[in-house]
């Protein structure tokens, strides 16, 4: 089974923006080796979500794992992201497309920033 993983983000008009998007994805492609990982992000800046899911499927990607890059779950992730992730499984019904929580929840996450904020005061 081939798997892509999809870092989802807001996106800004500002390209600079994505710049710590793109080192992430850098960073676990560094340590999954062989999986396709591919920012995406909700407006302003390509690919979007669905674009980014068609594409990985069709370069035969059977399982694609979302993961919201926001600090918390707000509308976009609860109320919008559910909804392109339905039309997506409607498009690729062979596939496997989840949803991972939202990266600024978790813990470790969480446990990363206050260690750098902490060092900041050190």
């Amino acid at each position: 089974m081939s798997t892509a993983i999809l870092l989802f983000a807001h996106g800004a008009r500002d390209p600079e923006w994505a710049r710590p998007i793109e080192k992430l994805a850098d960073a676990i492609r560094a340590l999954r080796h062989g999986v396709t990982v591919q920012p995406c992000f909700l407006e302003f800046m390509s690919p979007d979500l669905a674009s980014a899911i068609d594409t990985v499927i069709a370069a035969g990607a059977s399982r694609v794992e979302v993961v919201p890059v926001f600090l918390a779950a707000g509308g976009h992730v609860k109320r919008d992201l559910p909804q392109m992730l339905d039309a997506a499984r409607a498009r690729h019904p062979g596939a496997t497309i989840v949803l991972a929580g939202v990266l600024g929840e978790a813990e470790t996450v969480i446990a990363a920033m206050a260690a750098h904020v902490v060092g900041l005061a050190a």
